[in-house]
């Protein structure tokens, strides 16, 4: 009898420590788990598609780096400019897409604490357009072992111009207080060397690779600007509009000129 009654107890005591707290309506609520960018973006519809590029493919020139040694030994064969990149399957690389409108009014989607790279190896930026949440930190790195400097020549943001003597262990850190496609970086040690930010309060956006494609994922239900912005053709838009969790395609094209 005794032993039975101490089960009993025993029992009642793990469910009393155990049990979330009653909020007062009689039903006992856990806490709602907390909202993230990554649920943010993997929840909702998709706009997915590539970027193509039609007429001759231009010739993009060759970078002189007989100068610096050090950078122009990390090429097999003389580097060139990264202005026009065409894929093999006629697409384009280095497109930075992203939604232009068409957002929940009031929506907001916390910055990363997770930093975005920009390194300077082999005398150039890597990568050359590349996409940052507003208030999220660019750590800049220098990988070769001589001067250079990142100038910021932002409008809506803060210009910034900062110099990095060599090799860095520890990144420049800076970040961006408003939303600005695009803010153009240049190096003013060596004239050839520019980069492209694409700063956004929001997670929808995308860089274009060697496939030529982009995905925008997690998308409320709506229709929506997308705009691909490319250095030297300009902008090219579409407008898309999705419901629940599907996956809309959305192909746009710049013409050689």
């Amino acid at each position: 009898m005794n032993r039975r009654l101490f089960n009993v107890i025993g029992g009642a005591l793990v469910l009393t420590v155990c049990s979330p707290k009653d909020d007062g309506g009689g039903a006992a609520r856990a806490a709602p788990p907390a909202r993230t960018t990554t649920e943010e973006t993997q929840a909702g519809g998709t706009i997915t598609g590539k970027v193509k590029f039609t007429g001759a493919r231009p010739t993009n020139p060759r970078i002189d780096m007989s100068e610096e040694a050090a950078c122009k030994n990390k090429y097999p064969a003389p580097p060139t400019a990264e202005t026009v990149v065409v894929n093999p399957n006629g697409t384009l690389a280095n497109v930075f897409v992203y939604v232009k409108a068409g957002l929940p009014a009031g929506a907001t989607y916390p910055a990363p604490t997770t930093p975005v790279e920009l390194d300077q190896s082999g005398c150039r930026y890597h990568p050359h357009v590349l996409g940052i949440r507003v208030g999220q930190p660019l750590n800049i790195k220098n990988s070769d072992p001589l001067l250079h400097n990142i100038k910021a020549k932002a409008v809506k943001n803060r210009p910034f111009n900062v110099s990095q003597p060599n090799v860095t262990t520890t990144p420049t850190v800076r970040t961006f207080a408003q939303p600005e496609v695009m803010v153009s970086l240049e190096c003013n040690v060596h004239g050839w060397m520019n980069a492209f930010v694409g700063v956004l309060p929001h997670p929808f956006f995308a860089v274009t690779g060697a496939d030529g494609g982009f995905s925008l994922k997690g998308l409320p239900p709506g229709t929506y600007t997308i705009e691909a912005w490319h250095e030297k053709y300009g902008t090219q838009t579409a407008t898309v509009t999705v419901t629940g969790t599907e996956t809309k395609t959305s192909d746009l094209t710049f013409a050689a000129r």
